[in-house]
């Protein structure tokens, strides 16, 4: 088995990192979030020789999840995640898409759901799935504590935490979920996330403007 390794291949016209974890020894990997321009998945993982084993989603935006339904046609693999409480929005993605004028995204439903606490793998490398609702009512994160990385989806961005003004998102509850969830997995935790560049956990907690607002649970 080697070190867990990414690829990112930004989707949409929204830039989304659709991301392929992969293992460069036994060439098993999976896709997290196919928002979208399913072509050019399949060419990525053409072009490195790889078995993709599943699909896992963080949340169910048509950014994230769009593009789902046909790399799953495509590779004959099911879907996993994200939470239940997404399924509104997942079967709501061709409308959205059509509102944004973006065609070929498809609704999906997944073939198993995920909760918090629960773990999922591919080969040997194991995540635990944390649920953090806020930007989307269902949104897990995928947390390998082997390797110290995680995938935070649009919880939380490189300066920046996810927009909480589409339907299902709350600010309070998003802010709840970062210091409860996210900020415990440990300060040197690198991450990726939805969009743009990742980070580190502490690097976010010491200097993202957003944090500050994080204020300590009442006892």
């Amino acid at each position: 088995m080697g070190m867990l390794q990414a690829g990112i291949i930004p989707v949409t016209p929204f830039q989304q990192n659709c991301t392929i974890f992969f293992d460069p020894d036994t060439k098993e990997g999976v896709v997290v979030d196919p928002g979208g321009d399913v072509p050019l998945i399949l060419q990525a993982i053409t072009q490195n020789g790889l078995t993709i084993k599943e699909i896992w989603l963080t949340h169910g935006h048509l950014d994230h999840a769009g593009g789902a339904s046909e790399l799953k046609e495509a590779l004959g693999i099911d879907v996993v995640g994200p939470h239940q409480d997404d399924l509104p929005l997942l079967q709501r993605i061709e409308t959205q898409a059509e509102k944004y004028g973006i065609s070929g995204l498809r609704d999906v439903v997944p073939d198993r759901w995920l909760k918090d606490g629960d773990k999922i793998s591919f080969g040997a490398h194991e995540f635990e799935v944390y649920h953090t609702p806020g930007h989307a009512p269902g949104h897990v994160i995928y947390f390998n504590r082997a390797q110290n990385f995680a995938h935070l989806g649009d919880v939380l961005f490189n300066g920046s935490i996810g927009r909480t003004d589409l339907p299902g998102g709350d600010h309070q509850q998003l802010l709840d979920s970062i210091r409860d969830k996210v900020l415990p997995l440990g300060d040197d935790v690198g991450f990726i996330c939805g969009h743009g560049p990742g980070s580190r956990i502490g690097d976010e907690r010491r200097s993202n403007p957003f944090l500050q607002e994080i204020k300590p649970r009442s006892i």
